[in-house]
């Protein structure tokens, strides 16, 4: 696919500086384009190959008068270049309509049957309602009285439980599943009586879940996904859990049952939240840490148990410190002995 400059200066709401029809049709690093490609600069370090890149455009925040170069000032170049790339790999999927090889159950309504993908061997079961625009690849299962929004993909090999309901433009990778039972057992002697979990899942629009995520149905209401959020693979999430909106669950978390996460949240890799708790809006929380109490509003806090991210550079500064500091307390000792 071949497109002008000006008409990607439309797509990300750029200034072109340079000839706005010349044409690009791909995507490349700035020391590797050549002719036809368009490239693009989110840090400034790499300013120092804009003079003698062969690309076509580039994407930049401030225009360079003396590159000879076209540019495409906006203010955000990397969202700039996110837009643009989704622009070019965007396509329809190569299935359309619903396969003979598909087991769909009678009472399934589809709000656009026309427009649905429903690949070979997908199950959708009993009174679900699925919407325009969604693509069911192969070995789906869906069960009964699920509820799918429009223009949502669902990849290989997910599993969407009962009673689910899945908002607009959601993308749900490969390995995921939605809404098995949450870990609730009375115990019983020297034994565990399984609680039943009666409650289901809900994911708001536009949220991405990646491969093999696991989101635990609510005991007896709701576990809430909430619009815009982004959880990344290999992320568990427990009964009744709240994600506030756009939020970032980065790969390896683990967030216990009941626990409240608030609004802009960034959870970094193998963060663990124990349960009942409530993360504040904004909060940023640093990779592997523990977190055993309330969060407020907007701290930032790394470790386990989790502190202040500022506290916890000290501690971690100090701990290295440990072995000098030992050899010296005993070189004391032996000489307050000696005396």
């Amino acid at each position: 696919m071949e497109v002008t400059l000006q008409q990607l200066a439309q797509i990300i709401g750029g200034n072109v500086y340079g000839n706005v029809n010349d044409k690009v049709s791909n995507i490349a690093t700035i020391d590797k384009a050549g002719k036809g490609d368009l490239t693009f600069i989110a840090n400034k370090k790499y300013l120092k190959y804009l003079k003698n890149t062969e690309a076509t455009a580039v994407i930049i925040e401030e225009h360079v008068k003396d590159a000879k170069v076209n540019q495409i000032e906006v203010e955000n170049p990397y969202l700039a270049y996110a837009k643009i790339l989704t622009f070019f790999t965007s396509s329809k999927p190569n299935f359309s309509g619903i396969s003979e090889k598909a087991h769909v159950e009678q009472s399934v309504k589809f709000i656009k049957k026309e427009s649905v993908s429903v690949y070979p061997f997908v199950y959708i079961g009993e009174n679900t309602e699925i919407d325009e625009n969604v693509i069911l690849f192969p070995n789906v299962f869906i069960g009964k009285n699920v509820k799918i929004g429009s223009n949502v993909t669902v990849n290989s090999g997910v599993s969407i439980y009962d009673n689910s309901v899945i908002g607009n433009n959601v993308v749900i990778h490969s390995g995921s599943v939605i809404g098995s039972d949450g870990y609730g057992y009375a115990k019983d002697g020297d034994e565990y009586f399984k609680i039943p979990q009666v409650g289901n899942v809900v994911i708001e629009d536009n949220v991405e879940i990646g491969a093999n995520v696991t989101i635990d149905r609510g005991a007896i209401n709701s576990t809430v996904i909430r619009k815009g959020v982004k959880i990344d693979n290999l992320v568990h999430i427990a009964h009744n859990v709240e994600i506030g909106e756009h939020s970032a669950i980065v790969a390896q978390v683990g967030i216990s049952g009941s626990s409240k996460i608030g609004k802009r949240v960034i959870l970094a890799g193998q963060v663990g939240v124990a349960g009942h708790l409530k993360i504040g809006d904004g909060v940023k929380v640093g990779a592997q840490s523990g977190i055993g109490k309330d969060v407020k509003n907007d701290e930032i806090i790394s470790g386990s148990p989790a502190v202040e991210h500022s506290k916890w550079l000290k501690w971690a500064v100090s701990y290295y410190k440990l072995p000098e500091l030992l050899r010296r307390v005993k070189k004391l000792e032996k000489k307050i002995g000696e005396k």
